[in-house]
């Protein structure tokens, strides 16, 4: 970026010293100002995907169907019943409505690693969890 280290201090609001220490990688730097200085070099990422709403439904492809925030977008989430069958019906003793209230939490972890990878729809920005899903980005 053609900064300065006096410049980047500046903009990154740490001192001076802090950047000589960043770049020679010191170990004895705070996180905090590490962070600073990657998100004004803009190397940071602020991607996030919450999950608000408690409301689910079932498609008529069987799916779990909930809903994502990233930031004002809303997100459409979907688990597939062989994932739910898969990996959350405990033996088949719990069916998918079951399943999905009892793990959502994992669930919802696994839809933000997919949004947070990239791994969305290409046609409308929605992410499908699917059984290989969970196989490999566990």
């Amino acid at each position: 970026m053609n900064l300065t280290q006096k410049q980047l201090a500046l903009v990154a609001k740490v001192s001076t010293p802090t950047i000589s220490r960043f770049e020679q990688n010191a170990k004895d730097i705070q996180l905090s100002s590490a962070l600073q200085i990657l998100d004004a070099l803009g190397m940071t990422d602020k991607r996030t995907l919450l999950f608000p709403e408690q409301s689910y439904a079932v498609d008529l492809n069987d799916r779990i169907v909930f809903w994502g925030q990233a930031g004002e977008k809303r997100v459409k989430c979907m688990i597939a019943r062989a994932a739910l069958d898969d990996h959350f019906s405990e033996r088949d003793r719990l069916r998918p409505k079951a399943a999905f209230e009892k793990y959502r939490a994992n669930i919802e972890s696994f839809a933000r690693r997919k949004y947070l990878l990239g791994r969305l729809d290409a046609e409308d920005g929605s992410i499908l969890i699917q059984t290989e899903d969970i196989l490999y980005i566990a």
